[in-house]
């Protein structure tokens, strides 16, 4: 059996990674997008794995509603970039601060 630890610092390796694709790449939307993504998925697996470890079923619930908030912000994101490039014929973010509201 993978000791708890193990999940830990794979979760860690994970959410570290997000945080240097987030902050390293700042032009490109979608790579943000699915920077924010691993991030949440690294949250998840250390849901999962004080889950099993505990042996309670609560962690495991969490994980179904971040999955569903995080399949929702996905979609819109997506949706949003595609108006947003064909307006613009951009996806760069320096181009998309100037927005006119």
């Amino acid at each position: 059996m993978i000791p708890l630890s193990h999940y830990l610092v794979l979760a860690a390796v994970l959410f570290c990674l997000s945080v240097v694709g987030i902050f390293l790449n700042r032009k490109n939307v979608i790579i943000l997008l699915m920077s924010i993504e691993l991030m949440l998925l690294a949250v998840n697996m250390n849901f999962i794995a004080f889950s099993h470890f505990l042996g309670d079923a609560n962690g495991q619930i969490f994980v179904f509603f971040i999955l569903t908030v995080a399949a929702a912000e996905a979609a819109i994101g997506l949706a949003i970039l595609v108006v947003l490039f064909r307006n613009r014929q951009t996806i760069n973010v320096a181009d998309l601060d100037r927005l006119k509201g």
